[in-house]
């Protein structure tokens, strides 16, 4: 377990920033409102830039907030490289960098007494829906390595693979965390449940559910949240750029943020 250095009683977070789509002057703007503002950490969920350029925008968020920065990857931030090697980047850079942390290579943060902090970026595992019949072709099918080499054929599997490792990683550390903290705080980059996937007010349908939806990771959060109902968890996600908040059972609540490509900004401070 990571102890926070001191409590973290406001957590800002952020989604789908989009960091290499944003001019100086928007970037500028949202780093003046996270450096303005009293939260004590900073949580992003996903999409922050491409690989080429990853390390460097979340220095630079970093160095303008100063405080503590937990964040998961989304699938643009593979771009133009490969899952082992950004992974692999993300890793060196937690254990080196004083302020950030990527939560898969972090197991549980404790950020006060009561909140617990862990998660994983998720990835649309293709189970809702139906991916056999989908038009949906996502740009990571050229742009991630993993995808180009996979093909057509071997797309499904691969799918499936991601899922199971972000439900992996729930699996191995949310019961510690459940049975250790009254509430804890779980940020992935895609929504965990199909009803959490909307597109305006319409949930995703059976071409876009596939690739936005990670049924593995939410199929563990509702078991872990009916074996543990006197704890509280609550989704931080992204990835559909549309607001839903909503709860699936009276101990569990997913919230995913809005987001506009080139205007990042902040999605919710939270008090814990």
């Amino acid at each position: 377990m990571i102890k926070s250095r001191q409590p973290i009683h406001q957590l800002a977070w952020a989604t789908d920033i989009h960091f290499d789509h944003a001019e100086p002057g928007a970037k500028a703007t949202f780093l003046q409102a996270l450096q303005d503002s009293e939260a004590e950490a900073l949580c992003l969920t996903g999409d922050l830039s491409e690989a080429p350029q990853l390390a460097a925008h979340l220095q630079e968020i970093a160095r303008a907030f100063e405080r503590p920065v937990y964040f998961v990857l989304g699938n643009h931030d593979y771009y133009h490289s490969s899952l082992s090697a950004v992974r692999a980047e993300m890793t060196q850079l937690s254990q080196t960098h004083p302020w950030l942390r990527w939560l898969p290579a972090c197991d549980i943060t404790a950020l006060n007494a009561r909140t617990a902090l862990l998660g994983h970026d998720g990835w649309g595992d293709g189970r809702y829906g139906n991916l056999a019949q989908s038009w949906i072709k996502m740009t990571d099918f050229r742009l991630i390595d993993d995808f180009v080499q996979a093909g057509e054929t071997g797309r499904e599997a691969l799918l499936n693979q991601l899922g199971d490792q972000g439900a992996a990683h729930l699996a191995r550390c949310l019961p510690e965390a459940l049975a250790h903290f009254e509430h804890t705080l779980v940020p992935m980059h895609v929504p965990p449940l199909r009803e959490s996937c909307l597109y305006g007010s319409e949930v995703a349908d059976d071409h876009w559910a596939p690739y936005f939806t990670c049924k593995a990771m939410g199929d563990v959060l509702l078991e872990q949240a009916r074996q543990h109902p006197h704890s509280q968890i609550t989704v931080l996600a992204g990835h559909t750029h549309n607001i839903c908040d909503i709860r699936p059972l009276p101990n569990l609540r997913v919230r995913v943020g809005a987001a506009s490509y080139g205007q990042p900004v902040l999605a919710d401070i939270l008090s814990l």
